[in-house]
């Protein structure tokens, strides 16, 4: 995807992301992050915009400090202006990348192709992956994220997460996750985005992309508006309709334990 798309997805997102939230008290439960009512998090999330934007907008060359994070986000609001604190900072992050020159030096933490590239990346599916919990909390789904925009947060997940070294998806035997998006680019071949293979052993997971002659020890396959929200752990396997799951169920288990983002 290239970095206008993104903002345009989070733009997009934050949207109903908002939407959702408005029609929810913002005492309801929000099931995909249990510790959490809504309150918490549109102030989780109005907070990373700001962080965010300041980053970006002031070129810093390193991560904020807590002093440096408690001036970009400001003091956090009542509940009464909760809603437009948040739909205020998510304009603020647009803005910011929007008006970035394209060759921005800024702190960043995965690799891409460029600061402004990994920020867009990064804070569309920030913002994705809140607004179906935003959703769970309203207690229905919204819209499924759009096909290239579940393909990308499914790569940025497997690919740039998950193989960091501060990953905890470790196996003391080594285990093989294949991932295919039946709507992919690519999905039906051997190589192109829409298809991914995991190696998970006690070091970080290495990630191959296309197919392999070996089967892997588990393979789900779908439609990548289910694996996304499934693999950032939003969607219960159980839920998900259209994807199916071939091989060691173990997988899952350890997968929802482990491929989490702290």
């Amino acid at each position: 995807m290239e970095i206008t798309e993104h903002i345009d997805a989070l733009r997009r997102e934050g949207n109903r992301l908002a939407e959702a939230a408005a029609r929810t008290e913002l005492s309801a439960p929000v099931p995909t992050c249990p510790e959490w009512q809504l309150a918490d998090l549109l102030r989780h999330i109005g907070s990373v915009h700001r962080w965010a934007a300041a980053i970006v907008s002031q070129g810093l060359p390193a991560p904020l400090d807590e002093t440096g994070t408690q001036a970009a986000v400001g003091p956090l609001p009542s509940d009464a202006t909760l809603l437009d604190w948040y739909r205020e900072g998510h304009t603020a992050l647009v803005d910011a990348l929007t008006a970035a020159p394209a060759d921005v030096e800024c702190w960043s933490f995965l690799p891409s192709p460029s600061p402004l590239a990994f920020w867009a990346r990064r804070q569309a599916h920030e913002t994705a992956v809140h607004r179906h919990d935003a959703d769970a909390a309203a207690g229905a789904p919204g819209p499924a994220v759009d096909t290239a925009l579940a393909l990308d947060g499914i790569d940025e997940l497997v690919s740039g997460f998950m193989t960091s070294s501060r990953s905890t998806l470790r196996s003391d035997r080594p285990r093989t996750l294949q991932v295919r998006a039946t709507d992919g680019a690519g999905s039906d071949s051997d190589s192109g985005t829409g298809s991914w293979r995991l190696t998970i052993t006690q070091e970080p997971p290495t990630v191959t992309t296309g197919e392999s002659p070996e089967p892997a020890d588990l393979t789900l396959a779908g439609p990548a508006r289910e694996l996304y929200p499934l693999l950032w752990n939003r969607l219960p396997f159980g839920q998900a309709r259209d994807v199916v799951a071939t091989g060691d169920q173990g997988l899952l288990d350890l997968w929802r334990d482990a491929a989490a983002i702290r």
